[in-house]
């Protein structure tokens, strides 16, 4: 499938702006942003490989950067904005309602892929804006930064973790407990948090667009 790849500036507050690669395919049916977890960036190869298959399947998606380039420099030495939930989740918010004004991705449903802290950026953007969010997928996330607005979530959940990542999965269950719209905890066995084992990231990216792509109706809920 054709696809047209081109970098983007994203306006945001203050006259800043985020930098992104939008990669849209002939005949988008959808579209996902790509929120990043701690310490990553729009280059994060696990997410740009979840995202190529997204794009085979004809879903349009935007791999970003949650930081200006400024507070990457800052953060690179401090580490003061990686955890900043709520001004992370502002920013995934605030892409939502700039990628309907993008040429190719105007009207089309919104999905968003959060890794780590990405994820509860995604779900906070979710919460904000369940009018344009339809399905929401995490990989390995730190849902309990979101825990707040986990009950506001509209869109269908999917939360990946590795078996081998207790923590995670400790705080995927907690979150799956809370959450009220449609979900599934899914757990890749063998995988730890960064999915680098032999087959484990194409487990989630083949499950990220079952996600997104799916017919007919919503998941049922389960904990």
């Amino acid at each position: 499938m054709d696809t047209v790849t081109s970098a983007v500036r994203i306006p945001i507050e203050e006259g800043a702006h985020l930098n992104a690669d939008l990669s849209v395919p002939v005949g988008a049916s959808s579209a996902v942003i790509f929120a990043h977890g701690t310490g990553s960036s729009r280059h994060s190869p696990r997410n740009r490989a979840v995202a190529e298959v997204l794009q085979r399947a004809g879903v349009a998606t935007l791999l970003l950067d949650l930081l200006t380039e400024r507070e990457e420099e800052i953060d690179d030495v401090t580490a003061e904005y990686r955890f900043d939930i709520p001004l992370l989740g502002r920013r995934t918010t605030a892409v939502v309602d700039r990628l309907a004004e993008q040429p190719g991705t105007r009207g089309l449903p919104v999905g968003l892929f959060g890794a780590s802290t990405g994820a509860a950026a995604a779900l906070i953007a979710a919460a904000e804006r369940p009018e344009r969010v339809t399905a929401v997928v995490c990989r390995g996330g730190r849902v309990d930064l979101a825990e707040d607005v986990l009950d506001r979530v509209r869109a269908p959940v999917l939360l990946i973790v590795g078996g081998r990542d207790p923590q995670v999965l400790a705080l995927n269950r907690d979150a799956a407990d809370r959450l009220t719209a449609p979900h599934r905890l899914e757990v890749v066995p063998g995988a730890t948090h960064l999915f680098a084992e032999q087959h484990a990231l194409e487990t989630v990216a083949l499950a990220a667009r079952l996600w997104f792509t799916r017919p007919g109706p919503e998941p049922s809920t389960v904990g």
